[in-house]
Formats: structure tokens, sequence, C-alpha cells
């Protein structure tokens, strides 16, 4: 650039969503903001990958086989594929926005960088709060597996004990430091990708081809539903970029990550839907417990494992939420969202350890009243809006050159991946069901008039904007 010309500054939406006054720059200049003071970014391709696949993976997989033979039969393994494609397109997309703008939230950061604070805080919630919904209604069923295997009169006080003991436990764990965090991830990750391995290399040996004639004839209304649950059970890595500001290198090991953890989910994905329907069959379709049921066809101790893999699968989930949902409550606070007290750092740690507890503690509450039943397709309609939101995010970042995070990704085919990303997640809008929408359409209503009223309040945003 000449040296007499100007430094090209931000629109003025930009910096109220950065929080404050940061150098900016196009190209491969780096910016100088303190968005993240005092975070220790640790986090590697490998620690990242971890948790991208801890959450990704996480209690469907153990239900999901069953729901998906129900709607279209030994056609699931399409849906599946058909997702993996999408939500590839959207990994692209998350990926080069993250490279651009790796900070603490994740989407929410570089949407907001893109759209304005209000965009971004829409986008926001709806990643928050599908997130501690699922991490709510995970620890309830965790709870109902343990509880199960004790005496009637023990169930109440145990199913307290587990929600809060599980998520308490985790919270403490994160609040030690995120080195601690990712390798709980990391470690839970092995835990439930044990038993899924044994089931695809035991059950390889037990499938018969005569299993997989088509006992379904698909209609719309059971396709809709069919994609939709597949959308769910790839869903999640947002969550596990939402600890961006602490990863090391992000330009580089954010994309890495994101190719090593979907690339593999889909395979084994793949693979537990073939082998689930080539062991059980027709009966697939009817099974509460796919995957412990295909495997009791083999061994009543194989069965065991599938349902301690699942116990362990949910344990897995929950630690991984609570190493990236909290961050967003921690870049809510630091962008005068919410009460500066969640923006606090903890001075050994160096961890947001008010939103770790903040976040957990409301998890806790929802686990003790709620089920994890209702969740699903609420939470993948959400994450779906949250998905558009944020191909659009990077393709405009993209077109408008920011790279605050040295050079970014600079995915050649950029463009093709967002309209492929953002068409694929408005047909899994339009396949929801009228009452559906309309919950949808609430949640990003409130979400408005919650930015608004803290606007009209003076909050800092508001004066950010006066001024």
């Amino acid at each position: 650039m000449a040296a007499n010309m100007p430094e090209p500054q931000p629109p003025r939406a930009a910096q109220r969503a950065l929080g404050g006054p940061a150098r900016w720059c196009y190209g491969s200049a780096m910016i100088e903001n303190q968005r993240d003071a005092g975070l220790l970014r640790a986090v590697g391709p490998w620690g990242l990958a971890a948790s991208t696949v801890c959450i990704v993976i996480g209690a469907g997989i153990f239900v999901v086989p069953a729901r998906l033979a129900a709607s279209i039969g030994a056609y699931a393994p399409l849906a599946l594929l058909f997702c993996a494609l999408a939500i590839g397109a959207v990994a692209i997309c998350f990926a080069e926005g993250g490279s651009r703008l790796a900070s603490s939230g994740g989407a929410y950061g570089y949407i907001a960088l893109a759209f304005g604070p209000l965009v971004g805080f829409v986008a926001g919630v709806l990643a928050w709060l599908g997130c501690v919904l699922a991490s709510g209604g995970v620890a309830a069923a965790l709870a109902d597996v343990v509880g199960s295997a004790l005496p009637a009169q023990l169930w109440p006080v145990a199913r307290v004990l587990v929600i809060v003991g599980a998520l308490g436990g985790i919270a403490l764990v994160n609040v030690g430091g995120v080195v601690r965090a990712t390798r709980l991830v990391s470690a839970a990750t092995l835990l439930k990708l044990v038993p899924l391995a044994v089931f695809v290399l035991v059950g390889a040996g037990a499938v018969h081809a005569a299993n997989f004639a088509p006992t379904v004839q698909p209609d719309p209304a059971g396709l809709g539903r069919a994609l939709i649950l597949a959308l769910f059970a790839f869903s999640g890595m947002e969550i596990s970029l939402c600890a961006s500001g602490e990863v090391a290198e992000p330009a580089r090991t954010i994309p890495r990550a994101l190719v090593i953890a979907m690339l593999g989910v889909t395979l084994l994905y793949v693979a537990i839907q073939v082998v689930a329907q080539g062991i059980l069959g027709p009966a697939l379709a009817h099974s509460s417990v796919p995957l412990a049921d295909a495997m009791g066809r083999i061994s009543p101790a194989l069965r065991l494992l599938m349902l301690a893999g699942a116990a362990a699968s949910m344990f897995g989930l929950l630690s991984s939420e609570l190493l990236g949902n909290p961050r967003l409550l921690f870049a809510f606070a630091r962008d005068g969202l919410l009460p500066r007290a969640l923006a606090r750092v903890h001075a050994r740690s160096r961890v947001p350890h008010v939103a770790i507890m903040t976040n957990a503690g409301i998890a806790i509450m929802l686990a003790l009243g709620g089920n994890f039943a209702q969740l699903a397709i609420w939470s993948t309609l959400a994450t779906a809006l949250l998905y558009i939101l944020g191909c659009a995010a990077a393709w405009r970042l993209a077109r408008r050159g920011v790279a605050q995070a040295g050079a970014p990704l600079g995915f050649r085919w950029l463009g093709s991946a967002a309209f492929v990303g953002i068409g694929s997640m408005l047909a899994m809008v339009a396949l929801a069901r009228r009452e559906e929408l309309l919950g949808l359409a609430g949640v990003v209503g409130a979400s408005v008039l919650a930015f608004l009223w803290l606007a009209r309040g003076r909050h800092p945003v508001a004066a950010a904007k006066e001024g």
C-alpha cells in the first residue's frame, strides 16, 4: 500500500461487533486486537479434531440408525452421504471464516464481523441455546442409563447425583485449564470410538446380504425426517470452534482439524449404518438401542459393551460441549452483550471460569427438568440456520479480503461451497413441519428483541453506535 494512502478501516458495525477499536487490515497483514487477551493458545490440530469428533459423534449415533431405517429403510446410507456432502461444504466455509477471525465464540465472531452485531448476536444465541439444551438432554439421558441398572427406589437420588456429578465434574476439569479440558475430550473420544470400532469390525462378519432388500418405500415426509436426523448426527463442529481464541496457529490448525474430523466421522457413520442394517435387517427400524441389539445377536458381552459405549459417548459429548459452549457466553460478555463477570479469565488457568460454571449450572437445571427425546429436530433446525449465516459470512469476509489471524485458508472454490452449504441447509429447513418453523422463528424474533432491548438500555453496544 502506498505510504500516502490511509489504512483502510472496517465498517462501524464491524468495529462494534469487535467490541472496541482494533487495527484492521486486508490481505495477509496481521491484525492487533485484544478480544481474547489473557487466553492461552494451546490447542493444536489433533486436539481440535478430537474435540470436533467427540462432539459430532454424540449419543445420536447409538439411536439414529434405527430412526433412519424407519424413515427410508435400506436407503439410509445415501441420506448420510448426502448430509456428509452438505456438512462438508459448510465445514469448508466455517474453516474459511475461522481462519479469518479466530476468536472465542467461533462463528458468532465472524458472523458479527460480516453482518454486524445484531446478526452476530442472533447466530450466537442459536449456537449457544441449541448446545446447552443438548447438554441438558444428554445429561438426563446419561442419568437414565445409569439409573436403569439400579433398584427403583434409588433411581431419583441417583439421577440427581449423576447429572450434577457429570456436568459439575467436567466443569471443574475445564476450570483447571484448556489443556486439561482438551485431554479429557481426547480421552473421552477414545472411550467412545473403541466400542464403535468393535461394532464395525466384529459386525462386518455377521452381515447378511438379504437384509439390504428394500422394505420401506420412501415418501417425501419420511425422506425429510431422515435427512434432518442425519444432519443432526453430523452437526456440532461449530461448537468446538467456539474455543478458536485458544487455538494455536488458527489459520492452519482450524482447516486441518475440520478435514480430519469430518472425513473420519463420515466413514464411520456409513460403516455403522451398513453393519446395523446388515445384521438386523427389517428389525433395525423397531430397535430402541440398535447397536446394542445388533451386537446382542453375536454375544451378550458385546451388547453390554455397546451400552457402556453409549454412556461413554454421552459423557464425551458433554465434555466437548463444556469446552466450547461457555466460550460463547464469554464472547457475549466480552463484547458487552452480557454481564462483564462472564468475561472474567481465571488468573492461574487462564480460562473463562465464570462462563464455564454458569453454562454448567444452566445445563444441570435443564437436565433435572427435561429429557433428550424432543430436542433433535429443534436443535437441527437452529443449527441449519446458523450454518446458513456462517456460510454467507465466510463468503462475504473472503470477498472483502478480511484476514485477522494471519494468511487465511483462501479456498479457491469457496463460492461453490457456500452455494452448496446454504442451498442444502435451506432445503433442510423447508422439510420441517409448520410448528417447528414457528418455533424457530420465535427464537430468532426473541433474540432480535433482546438485542434491541440491550441497545435501548444504553448498553455499551448502543453507546458505541452513537459514538
